[in-house]
C-alpha cells in the first residue's frame, strides 16, 4: 500500500470514529505526512471538541478576580459537583446544559451571569 492510500485509511478511520483526531494525526507523522485539512466529522457530530472547562469569578466591586478554575472538560462531572460546593447557587448554570454543550461541541463562553446581591460576576467557557 503506497503512503497516499495509508494516509487516506488514517483519515478515513477519524471520520468513521475508530481513533481519535490526535491519534490520527500521530500515525499520519509516522508516516512521514502532515495532515492537509481535518476531515469533515460524521453527520451530527461536532466540528470541535472542547477540551477545557473554565470558570471564574469575580468580585464586581473591586474587579478582581475571586475564582479561576481550569480543568479538563473530561474530569467535569466530578468538577461540576465540586463547583457546586463552593456556588449551589450560580443561576443559569443547569449541569445537564453544560453537558448538552460539551457534546455539541460549543467553544467560548457559555455562562455570563452578575449576581448583584453576592457582588459576584460569573463567568463559564469551554476551550
Amino acid at each position: 500500500m503506497d503512503s497516499s492510500e495509508e494516509r487516506l485509511k488514517v483519515l478515513q478511520m477519524i471520520q468513521n470514529g475508530k481513533i481519535t483526531a490526535e491519534e490520527g494525526m500521530r500515525l499520519l507523522e509516522a508516516l512521514g505526512q502532515k495532515p492537509a485539512a481535518s476531515p469533515e466529522p460524521p453527520e451530527g457530530q461536532p466540528t470541535r471538541t472542547p477540551r477545557w472547562f473554565r470558570l471564574r469569578v469575580i468580585d464586581t466591586s473591586t474587579g478582581k478576580v475571586r475564582v479561576n478554575v481550569r480543568m479538563p472538560v473530561s474530569v467535569i462531572n466530578a468538577g461540576v459537583k465540586m463547583g457546586a460546593r463552593f456556588s449551589p447557587e450560580v443561576e443559569g448554570l443547569n449541569t445537564s446544559d453544560l453537558l448538552e454543550h460539551i457534546r455539541a461541541g460549543d467553544i467560548g463562553q457559555i455562562v455570563d451571569v452578575t449576581d448583584e446581591e453576592e457582588g459576584e460576576h460569573v463567568e463559564v467557557f469551554l476551550e
